[in-house]
């Protein structure tokens, strides 16, 4: 567990957070959990960290969204996605941080052409307040 611990632990924790945030498995929430516990960041810095790569993988998918010809994300996996921001807007990229269907709103988002600045500001809150809310319940500092 050396790769997780000191002075790569950041990178880590921005890495899995990244993933996290695409297609690909990234652990994010059991990283920061894991640094919590046993590192000497503050909590400050490892939600920072930890919503600036789950973020940037979102945004990730936001782009790659701009890029896909407008017949192809009307089948099934993106249709639910595409009803949503339809219908409830920006708004709905607050819930881009839930597994499944954060993704593809991400995706939807590129792909409807929304504002860039507004789906970094709402993408990032939604992310940040997630990993915010773990990690105060996971320092005892928030009870469930």
């Amino acid at each position: 567990m050396d790769w997780i611990s000191g002075d790569s632990a950041l990178w880590v924790l921005f890495s899995t957070g990244f993933l996290s945030a695409t297609l690909l498995p990234g652990g994010s929430e059991a990283n920061l959990i894991y640094l919590l516990k046993e590192s000497s960041y503050g909590i400050a810095v490892l939600v920072l960290v930890a919503t600036l790569g789950n973020t940037l993988g979102g945004m990730t998918n936001y782009w790659i969204g701009r890029f896909i010809p407008e017949r192809t994300l009307s089948q099934k996996h993106g249709q639910k996605a595409i009803s949503w921001l339809q219908k409830y807007g920006y708004w709905t990229l607050l819930l881009s941080w839930l597994p499944i269907i954060g993704d593809p709103l991400c995706l939807a988002a590129g792909w409807l052409r929304l504002n860039q600045r507004w789906c970094w500001l709402l993408i990032a809150f939604g992310k940040g307040v997630r990993y915010l809310l773990l990690a105060l319940i996971t320092r005892g500092l928030l009870s469930m």
